[in-house]
């Protein structure tokens, strides 16, 4: 067999599985609260800044408007939050928090902690997660330019 065909030997296998991993650690974090991750991702983009439109939400998260739309629907119908038309462009869907989607953020503050302590292991430490952070980000920019 040749060697850039082992399992061993991909990046795509480390990142995919840790991905797959991670997002597990979250699961009983989240379902406590009756959300799934995705649907988190998308509260601590409406944390950072509230009232935003459906496009500015996918783009932060680097997924289609069609991904998200489905998820935004959901989250609508449990009340925590809003999605109303533009009032300069009624094509634009701007995404609101409500007091519920607010009251979260607080019901879910240990959440990064918890999940950080149980990443937390000899090569990965706070003070080397910056670096992480900037590697992973460099990769990111790079596979997410379009040819």
């Amino acid at each position: 067999m040749r060697p850039e065909f082992s399992l061993d030997n991909q990046l795509c296998f480390r990142l995919y599985t840790a991905s797959r991993l991670l997002t597990q650690a979250y699961h009983p974090l989240l379902s406590e609260h009756e959300l799934t991750y995705p649907q988190y991702l998308v509260l601590l983009v409406l944390w950072e800044k509230d009232a935003q439109p459906v496009n500015d939400i996918a783009k932060r998260l680097f997924l289609e408007t069609n991904t998200i739309t489905p998820l935004l629907q959901r989250m609508e119908k449990e009340g925590i939050l809003t999605r109303t038309r533009g009032s300069k462009d009624a094509r634009q869907m701007i995404v609101t928090l409500t007091k519920k989607g607010y009251e979260l953020q607080d019901s879910l503050a240990e959440v990064p902690y918890t999940v950080g302590k149980a990443v937390i292991c000899k090569s990965f430490q706070p003070e080397t997660a910056p670096e992480m952070f900037k590697i992973l980000d460099d990769i990111i920019v790079k596979l997410n330019k379009k040819p």
